[in-house]
């Protein structure tokens, strides 16, 4: 009977070892992955506020209100290639106007805008970032704050309303 010696070469050169620990290698290249990602962006749809925020609902429901008892109603347009935005205000004429625009759901992109009356029931203001596609909040209010319209736009078009019936 003859015995034949196996010549196993180092672990290393055989395929089966990194076979198998090519998944669980793959597992912590995901894990880290997933932990820089969740680092290094903000979640913008967390407010710090939240509670105060769920307490002011009312007040800002009774602004609202106000606005449509006042008959107030907004036609609003981007112009010159989306820098420049123009409001035309029919209703009560405040000497300027504060317009938020607040994207759904990426909060670096919102913008706060102070308008100036440049003409009746007209005002202007330069807007200091382009303001992309999607979904946005809108809301002009008095600068004192004891009315506000607001409405949504979907940032397709370059001219909008709100108020009235025809937001």
């Amino acid at each position: 009977m003859t015995t034949r010696k196996l010549d196993a070469g180092p672990w290393y050169r055989e395929r089966w070892p990194w076979i198998l620990m090519s998944g669980p290698a793959a597992v912590l290249v995901a894990g880290a992955f997933t932990t820089w990602i969740a680092f290094s962006t903000s979640d913008g749809l967390v407010a710090q506020d939240y509670y105060k925020q769920g307490l002011a609902v009312n007040k800002v429901l009774e602004r609202e209100d106000r606005a449509a008892s006042l008959g107030l109603v907004a036609r609003v347009e981007l112009a010159g290639d989306r820098h420049r935005i123009v409001v035309t205000l029919a209703g009560t004429q405040p000497r300027e106007l504060r317009v938020r625009f607040a994207h759904a759901t990426r909060s670096g992109f919102d913008q706060v805008l102070s308008l100036v009356r440049v003409g009746e029931g007209r005002y202007e203001a330069a807007v200091p970032q382009e303001l992309p596609p999607g979904r946005w909040n809108v809301h002009i209010e008095a600068p004192k704050g004891d009315w506000r319209l607001a409405g949504e736009w979907s940032g397709r078009e370059s001219s909008f309303s709100l108020g009235g019936t025809t937001s």
